[in-house]
């Protein structure tokens, strides 16, 4: 069973950047789907990107495209979500999911093994 835990989030200004950290332990995520979703505040769960274990393609909310940038360090077990030209409307909690279903599926983290993490906070100042 893997555990996620996440990290990197904080204060940064619009047009900034940070790097998000999803820490996997208890078992290797090249074995899982990893997602990354973020929930703005009074708004509902939005996925926004994730990676395939199976042959490591990414997929990206129309919302991100072009300033995400999903990626995976197995010998950290970690994935790690790069956010560029960072705007207002991306302040959210924002959480990792390592799911067996396949990412972009209407399946991705609904199988008995997900694991989600605590989520971390991301605020972006105008």
């Amino acid at each position: 069973e893997v555990h996620v835990v996440e990290s990197g989030g904080g204060l940064v200004q619009t047009g900034g950047s940070l790097r998000l950290s999803c820490a996997a332990s208890g078992s290797s995520l090249d074995d899982y789907d990893i997602g990354w979703f973020r929930q703005a505040p009074g708004k509902g769960r939005e996925e926004i990107s994730c990676i395939r274990k199976k042959d490591g393609s990414t997929r990206y909310a129309d919302s991100v495209k072009g300033r995400f940038t999903i990626s995976n360090d197995s010998a950290k077990n970690t994935v790690y979500l790069h956010m560029n030209s960072l705007k207002p409307e991306d302040t959210a909690v924002y959480y990792c999911v390592a799911d067996f279903y396949p990412c972009g599926s209407d399946t991705f983290t609904d199988s008995p093994f997900v694991s989600w993490g605590q989520g971390t906070p991301v605020t972006v100042s105008s």
